[in-house]
């Protein structure tokens, strides 16, 4: 069913037990967010058991602090998330279909984001998650129902970095493997295969490719830098200095030893 403006219209708006004024969207299979302008002034928005994947195509709602999507289908989160509800705190996404650790890289831009549940994702089976949402996210003080606490955000930091313009090569590596954009690089053992979107093809890297993308990518200065290959990757375009010859390839393990 789409998220049509009669349908909004004809929802229940209630003040709720934490006295905020609440929309009730709960189980109509809604695919698509959209139409959210005639709900105007809500405090939260009750989305859960429907369809949605993408969480975006918000209108500028500074008033909303309350999302519920639990049982959706999400696995995207549009990164500019944050400019059209700034002043988010409450997010449940739980048994959503978020798989990659990146993926939720877009809410690390929320200053106001405190209480956030992901129980049932599947990026809760991924090693580092938790210490990856607390870094990334710094404004969470409650994750899947658990304090954070400062010994979390000390390991997390040693683990990832004391900021984003000083990542360790690890977060370096974990920021680029996005399921979102439909390209994703794993680690340097794994085999590593990319959907280009652009293109429509799909990209295979040899071992000697791969572990010249796993250097660029320990190499990088910034998340820009970072992002930058990432799309030239999304666009099924292999970087620049990837597709190198063999023997370049033997002289730069020649100059690694």
């Amino acid at each position: 069913m789409r998220l049509t403006s009669d349908l909004i219209t004809a929802s229940l708006s209630y003040i709720n037990p934490l006295k905020e004024r609440e929309l009730d969207l709960r189980g109509h299979k809604i695919p698509t967010i959209e139409n959210l302008g005639v709900a105007r002034d809500q405090d939260a928005i009750d989305f859960t058991d429907n369809a949605i994947a993408t969480l975006s195509n918000f209108p500028l709602s500074p008033r909303l602090n309350t999302l519920l999507l639990a049982r959706n289908r999400v696995n995207i989160i549009a990164p500019n998330l944050h400019t059209l509800i700034p002043n988010l705190t409450t997010l449940v996404l739980t048994e959503n279909r978020i798989t990659n650790l990146a993926d939720l890289d877009p809410l690390g831009s929320f200053k106001r984001l405190t209480t956030l549940v992901l129980i049932g994702n599947p990026i809760t089976r991924k090693q580092h998650y938790r210490l990856w949402v607390i870094w990334r996210c710094r404004a969470v003080r409650f994750l899947d129902f658990a304090r954070v606490r400062d010994v979390e955000r000390t390991e997390a930091n040693t683990l990832f970095g004391e900021d984003e313009k000083n990542m360790t090569p690890l977060a370096k590596q974990i920021s680029l493997a996005k399921s979102a954009g439909g390209a994703t690089i794993s680690g340097a053992d794994d085999d590593t295969e990319m959907d280009g979107t652009g293109s429509g093809g799909k990209v295979k890297l040899t071992d000697k490719e791969k572990k010249r993308v796993q250097q660029m990518i320990r190499n990088a200065k910034s998340l820009g830098d970072i992002g930058r290959l990432e799309k030239e990757l999304e666009e099924g375009r292999i970087p620049g200095g990837v597709l190198a010859d063999d023997d370049d390839d033997d002289d730069d393990d020649a100059m690694e030893e």
